[in-house]
């Protein structure tokens, strides 16, 4: 008899286990979800309740995250996965197992477009992600101010949490920063007599000129012989952000006039010596690199080239130059672009 007990407590406990393991180790998602996120706040309850239009058996979920002493999961944002059991979803929302966001900027025009779209894939708002960008304690203590601190974000993809504050987002900026200038970079721009900031301030204004690739070195060419001489800049690109800047004006200018060049502004490099305060623009790496490499020429003026659009007339002299800007004026007359 005790034989028989035994042989059946074993069967039993065999089936047991068998049904426990269907539980936990059997494929239990019927539909994936790419973005589950589980904020700070989630309690177990809460999550098993977001899981269930996910789950073929949403009690098989509640009985494993009991067996294992599930508590909490941690917040984040995770892939739901084809094939995925009860137990591989409470060793993820256990472990962290998060998805990674990725993230890529370039071409922002200001802090403010480019905390708009961290908050796109990050979880805090923009305004959160404005006021870390903003704050002036931070960026002094890293040698930046309100009006260059587009600079310490070097466009490209990066790789984050979803749950990533305002705060870890600036820090890893600088870090990234600090990488992509540390060495080579900064000896570079000390060659031509730049800083960092400066060769940033420089690469804005020369990715506003010209998308063409090859352009870009010969015109930080000319402008760094016009810094060398001690002549203003004469940037259009900087009379129309300033022009934006004061009016808050935000038609399209495709003909600078006299109203844009008598405008009062720091960015205003026909009227003001030097380099502006800021970037006029976030610029990418290309541009940055083609201030670094500028081309050793003779040119002092460009104008656009009325026979190539995009591309441009260097001169050496301002006669040639005048001869070449009137060419394009007059093409300018022609189509009637007036302003």
């Amino acid at each position: 008899m005790l034989k028989k007990i035994l042989v059946l407590s074993a069967i039993i406990a065999f089936l047991m286990l068998g049904f426990v393991y269907r539980i936990a180790f059997s494929p239990n998602v019927k539909s994936v979800a790419d973005r589950f996120v589980v904020k700070p706040e989630t309690s177990i309850d809460t999550l098993a309740e977001h899981l269930r239009p996910f789950l073929k058996h949403p009690l098989y979920f509640d009985i494993t995250a009991r067996l294992k002493r599930f508590r909490r999961p941690k917040p984040g944002l995770y892939t739901i996965q084809p094939g995925m059991s009860s137990n591989d979803l409470v060793n993820m929302f256990r472990a962290g197992r998060e998805k990674e966001v990725e993230l890529t900027f370039n071409n922002m025009a200001s802090l403010e477009q480019l905390a708009g779209r961290a908050a796109h894939y990050l979880y805090a708002d923009s305004l959160s992600f404005l006021r870390a960008m903003q704050d002036s304690d931070f960026l002094r203590k890293n040698g930046f101010n309100r009006e260059n601190a587009l600079l310490m974000y070097i466009p490209n993809t990066y790789r984050f949490y979803y749950f990533t504050t305002p705060e870890q987002f600036r820090s890893r900026m600088l870090r990234e920063y600090i990488k992509f200038w540390q060495g080579k970079r900064t000896k570079e721009a000390e060659k031509i007599g730049l800083t960092p900031i400066q060769t940033g301030i420089l690469a804005s204004i020369v990715q506003k000129e010209t998308n063409v690739a090859a352009e870009k070195p010969v015109i930080a060419g000319v402008y760094l012989n016009r810094l060398r001489r001690g002549m203003k800049l004469q940037a259009d690109p900087t009379v129309v952000y300033a022009y934006r800047r004061v009016t808050g004006d935000t038609t399209t200018i495709r003909r600078v006039l006299d109203k844009h060049l008598a405008v009062e502004s720091p960015y205003n490099t026909y009227k003001v010596n030097g380099l502006p305060p800021g970037p006029i623009i976030m610029p990418d790496i290309s541009s940055i690199d083609a201030v670094l490499h500028a081309k050793h020429h003779q040119y002092l003026y460009f104008s656009a080239d009325p026979a190539r659009p995009g591309h441009h007339l260097f001169a050496r002299t301002l006669k040639e130059h005048l001869r070449n800007a009137g060419k394009y004026h007059a093409q300018l007359n022609k189509r009637r672009i007036l302003h």
